[in-house]
Formats: C-alpha cells, sequence, structure tokens
C-alpha cells in the first residue's frame, strides 16, 4: 500500500459544512466565526478507502488530521515485524498535532481501516490564527493535554491493570464507575478484534476468551461485533476470582 494523495472529496453546502463542522471540535469550538472562516481556507477534506496510508513513519509533519467518518490507527513495527496498534482514531478523534507544533518527522504509521472521511488542516493556517490570537494556542494546548491525559491513563491501565480489566474498560468506553442496576448498553466493535486487542496489548486469543467468560457469567451478550451489556453497573465492578 502506498500513501499516495487520495483525490480531495468535493465539498458543497449539501455534502459537507466545513465551517460549520469545525465550530464543533473542541480545538476550534470557541474561535470566532471569523477565525473559523479563515481556518477553513487551509483546511481539506478527503475521502479515503480502506486500508489507505495516510502517512508513513519518517514522513515530514506539515499538518495534523480529524476523523469526520471511518476510523484510523496509527501503529508501529517492532523490530521482528510485529505490529503494535498506538492509538486508536474514531470520528471527531483528532491526531498529528504534538508532531506538527515540534516540526519533527511521524513517528508512527497512520492507515484507514474502514471507509474514511478526513479533515486535514495545514500547520500554516494554524500558526497564523496563532500569531492573530494567542488565546487560540490555548485551544491547541487544552487538546495537548487531553491527549496527554489520555496517554498517562493507558500507561496505568498497561501497568496496573489486568487484559480483563483492559476489555472491561474499553467496553465501557471510559465512563465512571456506575452503581450496579445501571442501564444496558450496546457497544459495536468499530473494528476487527485483532486490531482492538493489539491496541489494548494482549493477543487476539485471549481477547475472545475474555468475552467469552465474560459471556459465560452473563455479564455481556455477543453478536459478532455487536456487545450488550445488560447491567453496565455490574461489569465495571466485576473482580476476577
Amino acid at each position: 500500500m502506498t500513501a499516495g494523495k487520495p483525490r480531495p472529496l468535493t465539498v458543497t453546502h449539501d455534502s459537507f459544512d466545513l465551517q460549520r463542522y469545525l465550530g464543533t471540535l473542541p480545538l476550534f469550538s470557541s474561535i470566532t466565526e471569523a477565525e473559523r472562516t479563515r481556518l477553513a481556507q487551509d483546511c481539506h477534506v478527503r475521502r479515503l478507502e480502506r486500508g489507505r496510508v495516510i502517512f508513513h513513519v519518517g514522513d515530514a509533519c506539515r499538518e495534523f488530521h480529524v476523523v469526520i467518518m471511518g476510523q484510523v490507527k496509527l501503529f508501529a513495527m517492532s523490530p521482528t515485524g510485529v505490529e503494535k496498534v498506538i492509538h486508536l482514531c474514531g470520528p471527531g478523534r483528532s491526531f498529528g498535532e504534538a508532531v506538527m507544533f515540534m516540526g519533527s518527522p511521524y513517528l508512527v504509521t497512520a492507515q484507514t481501516l474502514t471507509e474514511t472521511l478526513l479533515l486535514t488542516v495545514e500547520r500554516a493556517g494554524v500558526m497564523r490564527e496563532i500569531e492573530r490570537n494567542p488565546e487560540f494556542s490555548l485551544h491547541m494546548l487544552a487538546g495537548l493535554a487531553r491527549r496527554l491525559q489520555g496517554l498517562v491513563h493507558d500507561v496505568q491501565a498497561y501497568s496496573l491493570h489486568s487484559g480483563t480489566q483492559r476489555v472491561i474498560g474499553y467496553l465501557l468506553g471510559g465512563r465512571s464507575t456506575p452503581e450496579p442496576g445501571s442501564a444496558s448498553m450496546t457497544v459495536t466493535l468499530p473494528v476487527s478484534k485483532a486490531v482492538i486487542a493489539s491496541r489494548l496489548s494482549i493477543t487476539p486469543e485471549y481477547f475472545s476468551r475474555v468475552l467469552g467468560d465474560l459471556a459465560s457469567q452473563g455479564l455481556i451478550e455477543v453478536d459478532k461485533r455487536e456487545i450488550r451489556i445488560p447491567d453496565v453497573g455490574k461489569l465495571a465492578s466485576y473482580q476476577e476470582r
């Protein structure tokens, strides 16, 4: 697979309102309409097929990206050729901001897992708005801080939580611990079990075994990629024997 530039998607008011979408992103929700109008001039939207490489590790970074629709994985390869998924980015998730500001090449490879609609924001536009309005940089810093907090949470999970706890945490989507008897919910796995397992630093076989164990205890109901949780609180409070 190559990282050649895909054909840009033609954006119209009928298909996609770029400025309005920018206003829904936490990074840009507090900036003025005039600022969003200027920033939109340095943005473009692309429709990418499944399996398209957005960038390779080592490529120059002059932009960052936001997933509008679809799924993107950020991954690295070990010296032995084993793929390790670093992060999964779904709708509304951004990636590449920190590296863009550092002026460093990309540290990972990004690849679409499904057909994806991707927003790309050029560094030039971001830097211009920071020069115009220093408060703009505060919004960018807040976004980077949230990303750092997520990374710290990941390190804690890998260091302190068992594989089963990581799977449960993934299914619950980071929700605060509810009380037993809480409402039910249904989770749709957005990508393959192998990709999710790599993200959680467990094997696909272990991931499937945990789902089987949880299902046998009535904590979840598995139907292909649909996972129903009858009692969210009960699953959240589950303790391994």
